[in-house]
């Protein structure tokens, strides 16, 4: 077992809960979930600089943090969500799927919060569902989505789902899109086993979705998060 695994379980599973429990009167006093997002993003912080993973952050200034947008990224490790949350200051909720919402605690503070959660597959559910994600937009803040739906093994860029480019073209919001290099060497998939490493995010050029497709937006933002990821330093 590594340091990082061990403090993984003595300490951010505990400080993790108890702050949950707190979320949870928080997010009765504010629904909004604003004030849970700042909770999140400290925790996001709290969990990368406790693990001792070094986070390379590329095209801060291309973005407005008073803006909203979808944010769209590939998805290589375990730690991806709290590297995103910690390092990318918008006022963001994530979608997850369906089957996190029903954990006590946990998914019971990220649903009043105002996290989007989604039925899997192409049901008429499961677009209902996501199209959650627009009215969250609309009310001003940024949404997070993994549009490869689970993570990479390897850490390369797996195909696109076209749900994540029906909530921009239904939207009009622009779309962020992020690319994550290294973090699959934190967590392998399959494994608990936790290690230092230095992960590389690159921000692209904020895409706009006002009169595209979802076919259209999907081909670009693909395009421009694997490139960014083959022009990667690590």
């Amino acid at each position: 077992m590594t340091l990082q695994t061990f403090l993984f379980f003595l300490v951010i599973i505990p400080v993790m809960f108890f702050g949950l429990l707190v979320a949870l009167v928080i997010n009765l006093a504010d629904p909004s979930g604003d004030r849970f997002h700042r909770m999140a993003a400290w925790w996001g912080r709290f969990c990368t600089r406790l693990m001792g993973i070094t986070v390379e952050i590329t095209g801060q200034e291309l973005y407005n943090p008073d803006g909203n947008y979808l944010i769209v990224s590939n998805h290589a490790g375990m730690a991806d969500i709290p590297l995103i949350l910690g390092s990318i200051p918008l006022n963001m909720r994530f979608v997850a799927k369906e089957e996190l919402g029903k954990i006590p605690v946990f998914g019971w503070a990220i649903k009043q919060a105002g996290y989007v959660m989604i039925k899997r597959g192409q049901s008429k559910e499961a677009l209902k569902s996501l199209f959650k994600a627009i009215e969250v937009l609309k009310n001003g803040r940024s949404v997070h989505i993994f549009p490869e739906g689970t993570r990479s093994e390897t850490g390369a860029i797996q195909p696109f789902k076209r749900g994540a480019f029906l909530i921009a073209e239904k939207s009009d919001a622009p779309i962020l899109p992020v690319s994550i290099i290294g973090s699959n060497r934190i967590t392998p998939k399959k494994s608990l086993r936790i290690r230092k490493s230095t992960v590389q995010l690159i921000i692209g050029q904020p895409i706009e979705t006002s009169g595209k497709k979802a076919r259209e937006l999907q081909d670009a933002v693909y395009a421009t998060i694997s490139s960014n990821m083959a022009s990667a330093t690590l």
